[in-house]
């Protein structure tokens, strides 16, 4: 299997830092790993998604996604790929309220130029997989925190992606959706989706992650797979 994230000596500095917020980082993500970056606030964990997504471009230091220099991307060559190659998960499950749930899943489809009908298809049997299919003709307001975040999730996969990102996906809800979640991703990553995630959530990332990442003032501090330190 090839690498689907190649970062090399990746760093990102904002101006007056005295320190960069992340980096020089190497690091690469073999196709079908699950990747857990852990640390505490302000170690770089956010910013090291934002570069893998292409939301922000390196200081120094290249980020390959799926074969593309991505930090060598304009604008709107960016858009497209995150649109058909990088499927997101956030905290707060960013659904449109004025959308249905299936519509909701299947306007990323639709967005890269997918036919309307293969669309819906595609939302459809997502929503059956991930046990929310009843709820395709709901709003997301009427719904709870884990079913919301199971349409992101639905959503985040509808194009196929080479690589799912995940921040802090269990942050926003309670003990026992936060649980069922857990088990989704854990479904997805057998189903052999790579997926990257961020997280405060230790039992997300030991159930989850093949691999953890330890980042502590923007280095990799400790980098751990299957209970090796390396």
């Amino acid at each position: 299997m090839g690498q689907v994230i190649e970062l090399d000596g990746a760093t990102k500095e904002y101006g007056g830092a005295a320190v960069p917020a992340l980096g020089p980082v190497s690091l690469g993500v073999e196709e079908g790993e699950a990747l857990a970056v852990v640390g505490p606030s302000g170690s770089g964990k956010s910013t090291l998604l934002n570069l893998v997504a292409g939301l922000d471009r390196p200081s120094a230091g290249t980020v390959t996604v799926d074969g593309r220099r991505v930090d060598r991307l304009g604008e709107a060559a960016l858009a497209r790929f995150r649109r058909e190659r990088i499927g997101f998960v956030f905290q707060f499950f960013n659904l449109l309220d004025d959308l249905t749930v299936a519509d909701n899943v299947r306007l990323p489809a639709q967005l890269a130029g997918t036919p309307r009908r293969k669309a819906a298809g595609r939302a459809d049997e997502l929503l059956e997989m991930l046990g929310i299919g009843r709820h395709a003709g709901a709003y997301p307001g009427r719904l709870s925190g884990g079913e919301r975040q199971r349409v992101a999730v639905a959503r985040a996969l509808v194009n196929r992606p080479a690589l799912l990102l995940a921040d802090e996906p269990t942050g926003a809800l309670d003990t026992a959706s936060g649980h069922e979640v857990r088990e989704l991703l854990a479904e997805v990553h057998a189903g052999g989706q790579t997926i990257v995630l961020v997280t405060h959530d230790m039992a997300l990332a030991r159930s989850l992650a093949s691999r953890t990442v330890t980042l502590v003032d923007g280095a990799i501090a400790a980098d751990d797979r299957a209970g090796v330190r390396r």
